[in-house]
Protein backbone atom coordinates (compact mmCIF):
# COMPACT_ATOMS: atom_id res chain seq x y z
CA UNK A 1 0.00 0.00 0.00
CA UNK A 2 1.40 3.40 -1.03
CA UNK A 3 0.43 5.89 1.66
CA UNK A 4 0.11 9.66 1.33
CA UNK A 5 -0.82 12.19 4.03
CA UNK A 6 -1.76 15.75 4.76
CA UNK A 7 -0.57 16.89 8.19
CA UNK A 8 -1.73 19.90 10.16
CA UNK A 9 -3.47 21.15 13.28
CA UNK A 10 -6.40 21.68 12.84
CA UNK A 11 -6.89 19.20 10.02
CA UNK A 12 -10.60 18.27 10.12
CA UNK A 13 -11.47 20.84 7.43
CA UNK A 14 -9.00 19.48 4.86
CA UNK A 15 -10.51 18.14 1.63
CA UNK A 16 -7.14 16.89 0.37
CA UNK A 17 -7.99 13.19 0.97
CA UNK A 18 -11.24 13.58 -0.98
CA UNK A 19 -9.41 15.14 -3.92
CA UNK A 20 -6.29 12.98 -4.06
CA UNK A 21 -8.13 9.70 -3.52
CA UNK A 22 -10.46 10.65 -6.40
CA UNK A 23 -7.48 11.27 -8.66
CA UNK A 24 -5.75 8.06 -7.55
CA UNK A 25 -8.84 6.07 -8.48
CA UNK A 26 -9.34 7.95 -11.76
CA UNK A 27 -5.76 7.37 -12.89
CA UNK A 28 -5.74 3.72 -11.78
CA UNK A 29 -3.09 4.15 -9.08
CA UNK A 30 -4.18 0.99 -7.31
CA UNK A 31 -2.82 0.33 -3.87
CA UNK A 32 -2.53 4.06 -3.09
CA UNK A 33 -4.35 5.84 -0.29
CA UNK A 34 -4.29 9.43 0.97
CA UNK A 35 -5.23 10.24 4.58
CA UNK A 36 -5.17 13.19 6.96
CA UNK A 37 -3.35 13.20 10.26
CA UNK A 38 -3.61 15.72 13.08
CA UNK A 39 -0.17 16.10 14.64
CA UNK A 40 1.73 18.17 17.17
CA UNK A 41 5.05 19.94 16.54
CA UNK A 42 6.88 17.12 18.35
CA UNK A 43 5.65 14.67 15.66
CA UNK A 44 7.29 16.43 12.69
CA UNK A 45 10.62 14.60 12.87
CA UNK A 46 8.87 11.23 12.96
CA UNK A 47 6.75 12.08 9.89
CA UNK A 48 9.94 12.81 7.94
CA UNK A 49 11.44 9.53 9.20
CA UNK A 50 8.37 7.67 7.93
CA UNK A 51 9.02 9.09 4.45
CA UNK A 52 12.69 8.15 4.63
CA UNK A 53 11.70 4.62 5.68
CA UNK A 54 9.19 4.39 2.76
CA UNK A 55 6.23 4.06 5.12
CA UNK A 56 4.82 7.21 3.51
CA UNK A 57 5.39 8.21 -0.12
CA UNK A 58 4.31 11.85 -0.07
CA UNK A 59 3.03 14.42 2.40
CA UNK A 60 1.22 17.74 2.18
CA UNK A 61 1.92 20.17 5.02
CA UNK A 62 -0.62 22.72 6.19
CA UNK A 63 -0.97 25.16 9.11
CA UNK A 64 0.91 25.66 11.34
CA UNK A 65 3.85 23.53 10.17
CA UNK A 66 4.97 25.00 6.82
CA UNK A 67 8.05 26.58 8.39
CA UNK A 68 8.44 24.32 11.40
CA UNK A 69 9.01 21.26 9.19
CA UNK A 70 12.09 22.74 7.48
CA UNK A 71 14.81 21.81 10.04
CA UNK A 72 13.98 18.12 9.64
CA UNK A 73 14.37 18.04 5.84
CA UNK A 74 17.46 17.17 3.81
CA UNK A 75 16.90 19.71 1.05
CA UNK A 76 14.49 22.40 -0.21
CA UNK A 77 13.49 23.27 -3.74
CA UNK A 78 14.31 26.82 -4.87
CA UNK A 79 10.84 28.23 -4.13
CA UNK A 80 10.67 26.65 -0.68
CA UNK A 81 14.15 27.98 0.05
CA UNK A 82 13.24 31.52 -0.99
CA UNK A 83 9.87 31.64 0.78
CA UNK A 84 10.97 29.52 3.76
CA UNK A 85 7.66 27.72 3.41
CA UNK A 86 7.06 24.04 2.60
CA UNK A 87 3.75 22.41 1.75
CA UNK A 88 4.84 19.21 -0.03
CA UNK A 89 7.31 16.45 0.91
CA UNK A 90 8.79 13.75 -1.31
CA UNK A 91 11.84 11.49 -1.14
CA UNK A 92 14.36 11.65 -4.00
CA UNK A 93 17.53 9.52 -3.88
CA UNK A 94 17.05 8.86 -0.16
CA UNK A 95 16.74 12.58 0.63
CA UNK A 96 13.46 14.01 1.92
CA UNK A 97 12.92 17.22 -0.03
CA UNK A 98 10.59 20.06 0.86
CA UNK A 99 8.73 21.70 -2.01
CA UNK A 100 6.56 24.78 -2.24
CA UNK A 101 3.61 24.40 -4.62
CA UNK A 102 1.60 27.14 -2.86
CA UNK A 103 3.30 29.94 -4.79
CA UNK A 104 2.35 28.51 -8.17
CA UNK A 105 -1.06 27.55 -6.82
CA UNK A 106 -1.75 31.17 -5.87
CA UNK A 107 -0.27 32.63 -9.07
CA UNK A 108 -2.37 30.28 -11.19
CA UNK A 109 -5.51 31.16 -9.22
CA UNK A 110 -4.95 34.80 -10.19
CA UNK A 111 -4.46 33.77 -13.82
CA UNK A 112 -7.71 31.80 -13.58
CA UNK A 113 -9.45 34.94 -12.34
CA UNK A 114 -7.80 37.15 -14.97
CA UNK A 115 -7.47 34.89 -18.06
CA UNK A 116 -5.74 37.63 -20.03
CA UNK A 117 -2.69 37.35 -17.78
CA UNK A 118 -1.29 34.12 -19.27
CA UNK A 119 2.19 33.78 -17.70
CA UNK A 120 2.28 37.26 -16.17
CA UNK A 121 0.17 38.97 -13.55
CA UNK A 122 1.58 42.43 -14.30
CA UNK A 123 -1.32 43.87 -16.39
CA UNK A 124 -3.86 43.22 -13.62
CA UNK A 125 -1.59 43.99 -10.64
CA UNK A 126 0.19 47.14 -11.85
CA UNK A 127 -0.51 49.98 -9.45
CA UNK A 128 -2.94 47.97 -7.31
CA UNK A 129 -3.04 48.21 -3.52
CA UNK A 130 -3.07 44.70 -2.09
CA UNK A 131 -3.84 44.22 1.59
CA UNK A 132 -2.73 40.88 3.04
CA UNK A 133 -4.08 39.70 6.38
CA UNK A 134 -1.81 37.28 8.22
CA UNK A 135 1.89 36.44 8.20
CA UNK A 136 1.82 32.66 8.51
CA UNK A 137 3.60 30.02 6.46
CA UNK A 138 1.66 30.61 3.24
CA UNK A 139 1.96 34.42 3.27
CA UNK A 140 5.53 34.46 2.00
CA UNK A 141 4.36 32.49 -1.06
CA UNK A 142 1.70 35.13 -1.78
CA UNK A 143 4.13 38.03 -1.39
CA UNK A 144 6.74 36.27 -3.50
CA UNK A 145 4.22 35.76 -6.31
CA UNK A 146 3.16 39.42 -6.23
CA UNK A 147 6.43 41.15 -5.41
CA UNK A 148 7.60 41.88 -8.95
CA UNK A 149 4.17 42.62 -10.41
CA UNK A 150 4.05 46.35 -9.69
CA UNK A 151 1.56 46.13 -6.83
CA UNK A 152 1.80 47.96 -3.52
CA UNK A 153 1.62 45.39 -0.71
CA UNK A 154 0.28 46.15 2.76
CA UNK A 155 0.56 43.51 5.48
CA UNK A 156 -1.09 43.15 8.87
CA UNK A 157 -0.80 40.36 11.42
CA UNK A 158 -2.04 39.91 14.97
CA UNK A 159 1.58 39.33 16.05
CA UNK A 160 3.33 42.31 14.47
CA UNK A 161 6.79 40.77 14.81
CA UNK A 162 5.97 38.08 12.23
CA UNK A 163 4.88 40.72 9.74
CA UNK A 164 8.08 42.67 10.34
CA UNK A 165 10.13 39.53 9.65
CA UNK A 166 8.48 39.26 6.23
CA UNK A 167 9.19 42.94 5.56
CA UNK A 168 12.88 42.32 6.28
CA UNK A 169 12.81 39.51 3.74
CA UNK A 170 10.82 41.18 0.97
CA UNK A 171 11.44 44.88 1.53
CA UNK A 172 8.64 46.56 -0.45
CA UNK A 173 5.93 45.81 2.10
CA UNK A 174 4.15 48.31 4.38
CA UNK A 175 3.24 46.98 7.85
CA UNK A 176 -0.01 48.04 9.50
CA UNK A 177 -1.18 47.43 13.06
CA UNK A 178 -3.82 44.70 13.34
CA UNK A 179 -7.25 46.27 12.92
CA UNK A 180 -5.93 49.04 10.69
CA UNK A 181 -6.18 49.03 6.89
CA UNK A 182 -4.93 51.03 3.91
CA UNK A 183 -7.03 54.03 2.95
CA UNK A 184 -7.68 52.30 -0.37
CA UNK A 185 -7.26 48.64 -1.29
CA UNK A 186 -8.10 46.89 -4.55
CA UNK A 187 -7.54 43.33 -3.36
CA UNK A 188 -7.81 42.04 0.22
CA UNK A 189 -6.35 38.57 0.85
CA UNK A 190 -7.05 36.66 4.06
CA UNK A 191 -4.26 34.17 4.75
CA UNK A 192 -5.21 33.66 8.41
CA UNK A 193 -7.17 30.73 9.84
CA UNK A 194 -9.90 33.13 11.00
CA UNK A 195 -13.03 31.73 9.42
CA UNK A 196 -12.35 28.01 9.77
CA UNK A 197 -14.73 28.10 12.73
CA UNK A 198 -18.27 29.25 11.99
CA UNK A 199 -19.01 32.93 12.61
CA UNK A 200 -15.37 33.90 13.33
CA UNK A 201 -14.87 37.47 12.15
CA UNK A 202 -11.82 39.52 11.26
CA UNK A 203 -13.46 42.76 12.49
CA UNK A 204 -11.87 45.25 10.10
CA UNK A 205 -14.18 47.90 8.68
CA UNK A 206 -14.54 47.74 4.89
CA UNK A 207 -17.90 49.52 4.76
CA UNK A 208 -16.53 52.20 2.41
CA UNK A 209 -16.06 49.44 -0.20
CA UNK A 210 -19.82 48.93 -0.48
CA UNK A 211 -21.15 48.54 -3.99
CA UNK A 212 -17.72 48.29 -5.59
CA UNK A 213 -17.72 45.07 -7.63
CA UNK A 214 -14.16 45.76 -8.78
CA UNK A 215 -12.74 45.20 -5.29
CA UNK A 216 -11.73 41.59 -4.75
CA UNK A 217 -11.90 39.89 -1.35
CA UNK A 218 -9.95 36.63 -1.52
CA UNK A 219 -9.97 34.13 1.34
CA UNK A 220 -7.47 31.26 1.12
CA UNK A 221 -9.86 29.14 3.19
CA UNK A 222 -11.87 26.82 0.94
CA UNK A 223 -13.81 24.86 3.56
CA UNK A 224 -16.19 26.35 4.58
CA UNK A 225 -16.86 27.57 1.07
CA UNK A 226 -17.96 31.01 2.26
CA UNK A 227 -16.39 32.40 5.43
CA UNK A 228 -17.88 35.38 7.24
CA UNK A 229 -15.12 37.46 5.58
CA UNK A 230 -16.43 36.52 2.12
CA UNK A 231 -20.10 36.67 3.10
CA UNK A 232 -19.74 40.24 4.33
CA UNK A 233 -17.90 41.19 1.12
CA UNK A 234 -20.60 39.57 -1.04
CA UNK A 235 -23.33 41.41 0.85
CA UNK A 236 -21.43 44.67 0.31
CA UNK A 237 -21.46 43.99 -3.43
CA UNK A 238 -17.75 43.20 -3.77
CA UNK A 239 -16.15 40.50 -5.90
CA UNK A 240 -15.19 37.42 -3.85
CA UNK A 241 -13.10 34.29 -4.28
CA UNK A 242 -12.38 31.48 -1.86
CA UNK A 243 -9.26 29.32 -1.78
CA UNK A 244 -10.61 26.48 -3.90
CA UNK A 245 -8.66 27.41 -7.07
CA UNK A 246 -5.41 27.82 -5.16
CA UNK A 247 -6.08 24.54 -3.33
CA UNK A 248 -6.66 22.72 -6.61
CA UNK A 249 -3.67 24.26 -8.37
CA UNK A 250 -1.20 23.46 -5.60
CA UNK A 251 -2.63 19.94 -5.39
CA UNK A 252 -2.10 19.39 -9.13
CA UNK A 253 1.59 20.27 -8.68
CA UNK A 254 1.98 17.95 -5.68
CA UNK A 255 0.17 15.04 -7.35
CA UNK A 256 2.34 15.39 -10.44
CA UNK A 257 5.48 15.47 -8.30
CA UNK A 258 4.54 12.24 -6.53
CA UNK A 259 3.08 10.26 -9.46
CA UNK A 260 4.32 11.93 -12.66
CA UNK A 261 0.63 12.30 -13.62
CA UNK A 262 -0.90 15.75 -14.23
CA UNK A 263 -4.49 15.38 -13.00
CA UNK A 264 -7.42 17.11 -14.65
CA UNK A 265 -9.81 19.42 -12.82
CA UNK A 266 -13.07 18.21 -14.35
CA UNK A 267 -16.71 18.76 -13.41
CA UNK A 268 -16.60 15.75 -11.09
CA UNK A 269 -13.77 17.30 -9.06
CA UNK A 270 -15.71 20.55 -8.63
CA UNK A 271 -18.87 18.64 -7.64
CA UNK A 272 -16.83 16.59 -5.17
CA UNK A 273 -15.44 19.68 -3.41
CA UNK A 274 -18.76 21.55 -3.49
CA UNK A 275 -20.71 18.84 -1.63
Amino acid sequence: MKKYLVIGNPIEHSLSPLLHNYWMKKYCLSGSIYEKRKIEEKDLENVVKEIKDDKIIGVNVTVPFKRLIIPFLDKLDSTAMKTESVNTLFKVKNKVIGYNTDREGFAQSMRDLFPELNDSMIPAMQGKNIFILGAGGVTSSIIDALQHEGAKIFLSNRTKKKAEELKKKYGEVEILDWGKRPSTCDIVINTTSIGLTKDEKINIDFSDCSGDKHKLFYDLIYNPKETSFLKEARLRGNNTMNGQRMFLNQAICAFNLWTNVTPEVDDEVIKLLDK
